[in-house]
């Protein structure tokens, strides 16, 4: 295709709608049809209750082990993909609760706001509200370390353990910069402290680390205290492959884990990929054995992930296809700079989702799948490992980038306005306004009920302006108006009226003149003066030009003539008079 100039991604979308079509039609003949509870557990990661098939990571789960008994912060890095998640529950956490201790254990994802999902996992363990706790927080980074103390006061042999998996979501989605450092300082303090009773070991992606610099207690503690997590061996691959099906009576074909072992050594992020590409395996399973065909049918660990998300996408209608759209772009978190990050998935509740009765639908189809995962009101992909491999997904994050950063910045201050009691002084006007009312008209069926009644209540607050604006140019259109009426009429009355009478009826032919400081008499600068019955004119002899200006004032009213001298070229002369008394 590539070589004819032909749409590669346009064909690769219909050979995976083909090849659902094909499994479907097929999936009779081989898929069992029983309840059998699978082996694998797909892009979700493993559980803490999933340790007895959670295979290939025992010597790291030791190594982890060892870490968190010898230091109180403990930083547990490795690619996305890579099984992180999987590491710290069904290693670490699962052999902690079968310690003869058994510490206590809270275990959380930072999300957008990480001292609220901090108070709230840590009100079960101190009994007390988490609104109260959640206060405390904010108003000391010390209150975590005080609280855990006061909770553990009657356990003096063990400590609080804090696993904070996905800790770039500090990063990625708490928005707040005073936040992120506040709940940073409380992990340092609690666990710094001399009377500490906390140990906390945080998830965090390798392409994150350096945002943590900026942090010196962080970066510190860090330090020394670290584990890298790495692609698995061969032969880690190997168990992890096969000790699960056999746990549950199942056989793996010798071609299948042959061709498994040599698609995924030595790839950091492909265990996610591997453990779906098994699970569709194992629903093409022929009897009890996973086998080569029923892999290949699959996708293979390339192409199955893409292939499932493809055959449910194309089991919906066109408009919940739209929907679809919508929602998975509103659980990507776009990476600041798309070349020098990768995107990651996005943590949302459920009523920032359109007000669509068939959301229910697509959500549930999804989920089914295991692309999605539903946890009470929150809503996620699975795993990041669906951005990198499915091609449509790409396509409608790559050229909608733009609308997408705009659209995640209308939502954000929706909520920061639905905070703040619906704060006029929060809504969007100007040319943001103007592209979100773009947006909006494009695209209404996509804003959830908050971010349609922010962008209504934007539009009413700048028509009310600009209806302000135009009723403000009237009245100061009107002053103007009346204020030039008034000037011109007093001019009107003056220029009628003298304001006073003076004495005599000879005009006076000399006055004082800037240009003529000696007082030289008039008469040098004019050379006649004329006087008529209700006009006067004034008479430049010297260049034999005559200029005239008529007033309507008497002759004998005027007392001083003053001529501002022209050349012959201007059309126009003006002449200062003065009237006897004050007036001019």
């Amino acid at each position: 295709m590539r070589a004819c100039d032909g749409e590669t991604e346009e064909w690769e979308r219909r050979w995976h709608a083909l090849a659902g079509e094909l499994a479907a039609r097929s999936a009779p003949d081989h898929a069992p049809t029983d309840d059998t509870p699978p082996p694998y557990v797909g892009l979700a990661a493993f559980q803490p209750e999933d340790a007895e098939r959670f295979f290939g990571r025992e010597t790291l789960t030791q190594q982890l082990l060892d870490k968190v008994a010898d230091r109180r912060f403990l930083g547990v890095f490795g690619a996305s993909g890579v099984g992180k998640s999987s590491l710290l529950r069904a290693g670490l956490i699962a052999q902690l609760r079968r310690s003869a201790a058994e510490p206590p254990v809270i275990v959380m994802t930072p999300g957008p706001r990480p001292i609220e999902e901090c108070a709230v996992q840590l009100s079960g363990l101190t009994g007390r509200p988490a609104a109260s706790l959640l206060a405390e927080l904010r108003a000391d980074a010390a209150n975590l370390h005080l609280r855990v103390r006061q909770a553990l006061a009657d356990r003096r042999a063990t400590d609080l353990l804090l696993v904070i998996d996905q800790f770039e979501e500090i990063f990625t989605l708490c928005r707040d910069p005073r936040e992120r450092e506040l709940f940073i300082n409380a992990l340092i303090t609690a666990t710094h402290a001399p009377t500490s009773r906390s140990r906390v070991v945080i998830g965090i992606r390798t392409d994150f680390y350096s945002q943590c610099a900026p942090y010196p207690e962080l970066a510190g503690a860090l330090q020394d205290g670290q584990i890298l997590v790495g692609p698995m061996t061969t032969d880690q691959l190997r168990r992890a492959i096969t000790e699960p099906a056999v746990r549950l009576g199942h056989t793996v074909e010798t071609s299948l884990l042959v061709t498994l072992v040599a698609d995924s050594a030595g790839e950091a992020c492909v265990l996610p990929l591997l453990s779906h590409a098994l699970l569709a395996t194992w629903r093409r399973r022929r009897g009890n054995t996973l086998t080569l065909a029923g892999y290949q049918a699959a996708g293979g660990i390339q192409h199955a992930l893409a292939h499932t998300a493809e055959t449910v996408y194309q089991a919906l209608t066109d408009d919940e296809r739209d929907l679809v759209k919508d929602l998975l772009m509103r659980l990507v978190a776009l990476a600041d700079d798309p070349g020098d990050g990768e995107d990651t998935k996005r943590r949302i509740s459920r009523d920032e989702l359109p007000a669509d009765p068939r959301i229910r639908n697509v959500l549930e189809r999804f989920a089914a799948a295991r692309l999605i995962t539903l946890d009470g009101d929150s809503i996620q992909i699975t795993h990041e490992a669906l951005i990198r491999c499915w091609s449509r997904l790409r396509d409608w994050l790559t050229t909608n980038r733009e609308n997408l950063h705009l659209r995640r910045h209308l939502t954000e201050a929706a909520e920061d306005w639905e905070a703040l009691n619906r704060d006029p002084g929060e809504l969007y006007r100007g040319n943001r306004l103007e592209r979100v009312r773009q947006l909006a008209v494009g695209n209404p069926a996509t804003l959830s009920p908050r971010e349609q009644a922010f962008v209504n209540a934007s539009i009413a607050a700048e028509t009310d302006h600009h209806a302000e604006i135009r009723r403000h140019t009237r009245r100061k259109h009107l002053l103007f108006a009346m204020l030039a009426l008034v000037v011109a009429t007093g001019t009107a009355v003056i220029t009628m009226y003298p304001t006073s009478q003076g004495s005599g009826n000879t005009p006076c032919w000399t006055s004082f003149d800037p240009v003529n400081p000696e007082g030289a008499p008039m008469d040098q600068y004019y050379r006649n003066c004329e006087k008529a019955e209700r006009r006067v004119a004034a008479v430049d002899e010297e260049d034999k030009y005559q200029h005239k200006t008529v007033f309507d004032l008497q002759p004998d009213e005027v007392a001083h003539w003053r001529w501002n001298s022209t050349t012959k070229d201007h059309h126009y002369t003006t002449v200062y008079v003065t009237t006897r008394g004050s007036g001019r």
